[in-house]
């Protein structure tokens, strides 16, 4: 997946923003992470503002979820 596609994802869960979008945000930061490095997880929390919407936090490490 690329980041593109990623912010794209997130940005659509980001219209409910309810617990299962959380989830579905997490998921997608851990392909991400997987993908391209944890400079580019903590670069799309920041720049969609998922800490304020998730609890999301930069440094996260979504490696864990499958």
């Amino acid at each position: 997946m690329n980041l593109d596609r990623a912010r794209a994802l997130i940005e659509v869960q980001l219209q409910f923003s309810s617990g299962y979008n959380r989830n579905s945000v997490r998921m997608i930061l851990a392909e991400v992470q997987k993908l391209h490095g944890q400079g580019a997880v903590d670069q799309l929390i920041r720049d969609l503002g998922l800490e304020q919407k998730f609890d999301l936090e930069p440094g996260s490490n979504f490696s864990g979820l499958r």
